[in-house]
């Protein structure tokens, strides 16, 4: 989570003067907020969260010790393959997060059958890494979400129409799991490339490999 902070600052013998940050991570904000207090010449010092919480400093030192535990800077990477000929699907999917003063990534996949599309593989594969956040405790955060199908993330986006009844319920589905988890998401489409660790996962789930491994990166 990144957070700005606005204070007014009184200058010697002059009217205050309003000042804006920009978006940092918790630990500088707190740190930046707690130095602009002891200067004495700062007052109505308010954090402002990528939710649109507003916080005081004495409520920001509550809850930086509160979130130090918890799942935060989620970046999920997804892919989803698909075999036409028996209707079989991989689900591929990369987690990248913060939790205390660590970061960790998971790599994990799934193999399931009676899928239609290529789409609605790439569905199920974003619907299986909420399903991931939501066992890590991911909740009231933003996420980016990055993969290389651009018709699933428009249509997530809201941009891009959806007229298959099939890969509307899956929408249904996405929507009602972000809005209970309360995640803020953005989308990022990027290249195959760029999205090879989650297309291998999903090849591999296709294999029969199933994988699902938690490493602190260091």
């Amino acid at each position: 989570m990144k957070y700005r902070i606005e204070w007014k600052y009184q200058p010697k013998g002059n009217e205050k003067v309003q000042f804006t940050s920009d978006w940092i991570s918790g630990e500088l904000a707190l740190q930046t907020g707690e130095e602009l207090d002891k200067s004495g010449r700062v007052s109505e010092l308010t954090y402002y969260d990528e939710m649109g919480t507003s916080w005081t400093l004495k409520e920001m030192k509550k809850l930086t010790v509160e979130i130090e535990e918890d799942p935060h800077e989620v970046t999920v990477y997804f892919d989803g393959g698909f075999h036409k000929e028996t209707n079989h699907a991989g689900l591929g999917a990369v987690i990248f997060f913060r939790q205390g003063k660590k970061k960790y990534r998971i790599r994990a996949n799934e193999h399931i059958d009676q899928m239609d599309t290529n789409n609605e593989a790439e569905y199920a594969a974003f619907f299986y890494t909420l399903n991931i956040l939501e066992d890590l405790g991911v909740h009231h955060l933003p996420c980016e979400f990055k993969g290389d199908s651009q018709v699933v993330l428009k249509q997530l986006e809201g941009e891009w129409p959806c007229y298959e009844e099939n890969l509307n319920r899956w929408l249904d589905r996405i929507e009602e799991k972000i809005k209970s988890l309360g995640i803020q998401p953005r989308y990022t489409a990027i290249s195959r490339n760029e999205n090879k660790e989650a297309d291998k996962l999903a090849t591999q789930a296709l294999e029969g490999k199933e994988i699902f491994a938690k490493t602190q990166i260091l």
